[in-house]
This record gives C-alpha cells, structure tokens and sequence, in this order.
C-alpha cells in the first residue's frame, strides 16, 4: 500500500456500490475521512444511522470540497450533470472517479465537465440486486475485480493512487481501454441483464402459463434470472442507453446464435446441440476456478439479508451479478 494514499475520500451518492464504498474504506483505511452526499433526505438520514461516512453532507460541495478522491456513484447518465455541480467546489489536485458500468460515455461526459480535473473512471465488478442505504456492506469488493480505465493523458500518480485505494478495498485491480472495457461488459452483464428482463417479462405476459404457477414452479434458472431481473430499474435503463453500441453489436451476435440453436432443435441435430453445452459447461468451470462463483447447489448466494448480500459480482452492475448497481 502506498504512504501516499488518499487521505479523504468524498462519495457522492449512497445507495448499494456508495455505501459499501463507505464501510469499506472506514474498515480497511481507518485513518481515511470518509464523506459523502446523496440528493435524497431519507438517504441522507439513513446513511447516517448506518455510519456510511464519517460525515454525509446536505451540500455536495461542502462534501466534496477537502477531498483527495471523489467517487461518483450515481446512475450512467446523471454521471456529467453530477460532475457540473462540483465546478470550483475540488482541490486542483484532486482525482475524480466514478463506479459505472459503462466507461467511455462517462469519461467523456466527467471530462467535459471537468476539464483539467485528474480522472481515473473505474469499475468495481461486484453487486448483488438490492439497492439503497441499506443494502451497503464493507465486504461487497473482497476478491472482487475493479476495472479501471484511465486515459493516455491521465497522470501515472493518479492512476496507481487510486488502484490502491481499491486495492485496499479488497479488490483485485485491472487497467483496460475504456472501449474494450464497454464490449467485455456488454457481453458479461449487460446483455445478460436485458435477457433477464426480457425472460421473465415472457413469463409474466404468456397467457397460457398463470403467474402463480410462474412463481410457484419456478426452478434454479428462472430463480436465477429474477435475481438479476430486480436489478434497479433506473440505473440499467442508463446503462443500456448509455453503452448502446457494444450492447448491440452482442445481441446481433447473440440473435445468430440463437438461430443456430433454433435450427439444431428443428432439425433434431443433437451432436450441435451436446457439442454446445460441453463448450459452455467448460465457460462456467472455469469462472468456478477463478474464484468469482461458488460450485454449491445455491451458486454461493446464501441469504445475508439486505445489509450483508452476497456478493457474487460476476454488473452491474454488474458485474453481473445480480445488478452492479453504482448508487
């Protein structure tokens, strides 16, 4: 850990991935002043109740203003009107970050807002899918990846300065191109998400299939893709708009292929259909070795509870794992 860490860090918005955030650097840092702002009272008041930040301001520019580091965890596309208000409220010398799931739009919409601000956007692949003051908890990055996507005029300093800081936070870290990042995501959580959304919305709707009979023979996969289908609404309809052109060039990818099956299943050509469970059976082993799932029968997600949940990052966003939600 580098003697030159950050020696306040500001959140600005407490939900899932903010209050976390908070927890955790009071944990791992305890010499790190933590503050924080989040626009609505009732969070406000509750992140108190819960010690989300040594002090949470009413104020984003008084909660901002001594600051070393400044996490932007608010939706995708409230990431630039967000940045705006902290014109003249930031040390020089201060580092802007965010937690969104989609890089490039962001960095694009900070920069703008912020020129001359170092920014190092960033990524933290973990979630579970509930949301709010509540649902924030210290371990939620532990062995978890954070991606961080800094540009080639991005001070060096700041960079590793705030690789450690996650670091600290349990977090393996990552360096990548923010567009290469947006096409990795679009494949391992935001398609996975809209085909959640879009299965159980299916569900719902078929008329010859009663929604009782939906929620009471519902079995691992379709529990599974509920799970990720209460992901906070506001925030993937961001992330969707916001990361719109890798998130379409895999679902065109996506469609072919399940054209291909569609066509295995007509013509009953079991060798394609056994060839590709095999090779996506392997996908699943391997994230198992990796250490970002568990093999038991319950994929590791034991019910901790709103303030515990586990952390399967896997996004969110999501960070698939059930929605790696930034605020």
């Amino acid at each position: 850990m580098s003697e030159d860490r950050f020696q306040q860090v500001a959140i600005v918005g407490l939900g899932l991935i903010g209050g976390s955030i908070g927890l955790a650097t009071q944990a791992a840092l305890p010499g790190t002043r933590v503050t924080a702002y989040d626009a609505d009272e009732s969070v406000r008041i509750r992140a108190r109740e819960r010690g989300l930040a040594h002090e949470v301001f009413g104020d984003i520019r008084g909660a901002v203003a001594d600051a070393d580091l400044v996490v932007l965890c608010v939706p995708v596309r409230a990431m630039g009107e967000t940045a705006l208000a902290l014109q003249g409220a930031l040390k020089p010398e201060a580092v802007i970050s965010d937690v969104g799931s989609c890089k490039q739009s962001v960095a694009d919409a900070i920069a703008a807002a912020l020129p001359g601000q170092p920014l190092v956007p960033a990524h933290p692949v973990a979630g579970t899918e509930h949301s709010g003051p509540d649902a924030g908890f210290a371990t939620l990055f532990r062995n978890r990846w954070c991606i961080l996507t800094p540009a080639r005029d991005t001070p060096a300093d700041a960079a590793r300065r705030t690789g450690d800081f996650w670091t600290a936070l349990g977090a393996n870290v990552e360096i990548m191109d923010a567009r290469h990042h947006d096409l990795v995501l679009a494949i391992t959580s935001h398609v996975p998400h809209l085909i959640a959304y879009t299965i159980v919305g299916t569900a719902s709707d078929l008329e010859d299939v009663t929604r009782s009979e939906v929620i009471k023979y519902s079995a691992g996969g379709f529990r599974d893709f509920t799970r990720i289908a209460a992901s906070d609404p506001t925030m993937w309809r961001d992330v969707f708009l916001s990361n719109k052109e890798a998130v379409l060039e895999v679902l065109q990818r996506f469609s072919e292929d399940l054209s291909a099956l569609q066509r295995a299943i007509r013509w009953e050509d079991g060798d394609a259909l056994f060839d590709h469970f095999t090779q996506t059976r392997a996908v699943r082993r391997s994230i198992i070795e990796e250490g970002q799932d568990d093999a038991r029968p319950d994929f590791g997600r034991r019910d901790h509870g709103a303030n515990e949940g586990g952390a399967n990052g896997g996004g969110a966003t999501g960070g698939a794992g059930g929605g790696d939600q930034p605020g």
